[in-house]
This record gives structure tokens, C-alpha cells and sequence, in this order.
């Protein structure tokens, strides 16, 4: 039996250079837990799930929210990581996120 292969959904974010284990990991504010939300591959966070951002807004949208034609409604994800680096915590906002690919 010859069955296709589906791409994995997921998400990729590359860690900050400078970051070293202890880290917390925030989606939207909410804490991360190591194993059931997410797992480390080498420099990146790797999640099963999809995450979006929303991206650059055009001059027309922009226009649109301004004048209360339109909202934006749009999945805005930002992943944010909590670590130490010279004794001060440091929180890296917003990483980019990129989609998982590959076949699952």
C-alpha cells in the first residue's frame, strides 16, 4: 500500500545566540513547559503546534483600522524567552517564527 506522506505542521524559532540554559518560554505571555509544549532541537524551539504572526500591515489596512472600517482579527503569535546573561535577566521579545517542515 502506497500512502503519501503529510507535512508536519509545527513551528520553528531560532534562540537568541548568546542564550544558555536556565530559559523560560512565554507564547502570548502564557509559560511554556519543556516536553509537552515544546523541545529543544540544538538553537531552536521546535513546537508541534502552528504559530503565526501577523506580519507587516499594509498602508490600506492600516487605513482601514484607523478609520473603524475594519479590525484586525488576524493570529498575531510572539514567542518570548527569559534568560540570564551576565548575571541580568534578559527577555528576547517577539522571535520570529518560522514554519515546520518536513514530513511527519
Amino acid at each position: 500500500m502506497n500512502v503519501p506522506h503529510q507535512a508536519r505542521k509545527g513551528t520553528r524559532v531560532r534562540l537568541p545566540s548568546d542564550l544558555m540554559r536556565p530559559f523560560e518560554v512565554y507564547v502570548n505571555g502564557v509559560p511554556q513547559a519543556e516536553g509537552s509544549d515544546f523541545h529543544v532541537e540544538g538553537r531552536t524551539l521546535v513546537f508541534e503546534r502552528e504559530l503565526r504572526t501577523e506580519g507587516k500591515l499594509g498602508f490600506w489596512r492600516w487605513t482601514s483600522i484607523f478609520v473603524g472600517v475594519a479590525g484586525t482579527y488576524r493570529q498575531d503569535d510572539s514567542v518570548d524567552v527569559v534568560y540570564e546573561r551576565n548575571g541580568q535577566r534578559v527577555v528576547a521579545t517577539k522571535l520570529p517564527v518560522e514554519p515546520l517542515e518536513g514530513t511527519g
